[in-house]
């Protein structure tokens, strides 16, 4: 699917350098938007994301990727900040310790500073809640009630120059349709990460949620996944 040709409107997009918000990322850029990539270096064990981000932004054109650092570490309490082992047995019910404590919130606000400056209306995000791990910010009850409260905190919105707007056009999709997706918009996927747990060298595990949930969506997309896996004993 190819991009319009001349962007207009400018949109953030949390960009992780995950498959979720590659896909977004590509999608916001397909609605005609000039997209201002936004990633963050918050502590996270699997820090080499970033990396991925850059390989994303740069991939799918976006006018600006700026990478953020507010270290969540300071807090912990999650097996992405903290020195808890991330679980490899399976997608259980609850919410995991993978679960980061705010970090959506966290990372909208940013995103809704930077909407303010560049006088944009629209923020993406890669939040899904089908395939997904519990994550309490991860819903769409979530998502409309930061969008209310960003209406009423900004200047733009107090003034009534903007109606904030947060796009998630991924919430309802299985893992599946995401990536079916973000195979019709051109997406990459060798250049993305997911992986909470990679090795030195930067293979993915291939047993925390996040690659379980990864592998399970292309072999029902019916897609060979490019990435390179840890062989499993």
């Amino acid at each position: 699917m190819e991009f319009p040709a001349k962007p207009s409107n400018p949109a953030v997009c949390l960009l992780s350098g995950g498959l979720d918000s590659a896909t977004v990322l590509a999608y916001a850029r397909n609605q005609g938007y000039r997209c201002y990539a936004l990633s963050f270096d918050y502590g996270q064990r699997h820090r080499i994301e970033l990396e991925a981000a850059a390989r994303v932004a740069a991939s799918l054109g976006a006018a600006e990727h700026r990478v953020v650092s507010v270290d969540l570490r300071a807090f912990g309490g999650s097996a992405l900040t903290d020195d808890i082992a991330v679980p490899k047995t399976g997608v259980g019910d609850g919410i995991p310790i993978t679960y980061v404590p705010a970090r959506n919130t966290v990372f909208l606000s940013f995103a809704l500073a930077w909407a303010e400056v560049l006088s944009s209306s629209d923020i993406y995000i890669g939040v899904n809640a089908i395939d997904y791990s519990g994550y309490p910010d991860c819903r769409p009850e979530f998502i409309a009630a930061f969008e209310h409260m960003a209406n009423l905190a900004t200047k733009s919105g107090v003034e009534g120059r903007t109606q904030l707007k947060i796009h998630a056009p991924l919430i309802q999709l299985s893992k599946c349709e995401i990536i079916q997706l973000g195979a019709q918009l051109g997406v990459d996927f060798a250049t993305t990460h997911s992986c909470y747990d990679p090795d030195a060298r930067g293979r993915s595990c291939g047993l925390c949620d996040s690659c379980r949930l990864r592998l399970k969506g292309f072999a029902d997309a019916g897609l060979k996944d490019a990435l390179e896996y840890v062989p499993i004993e």
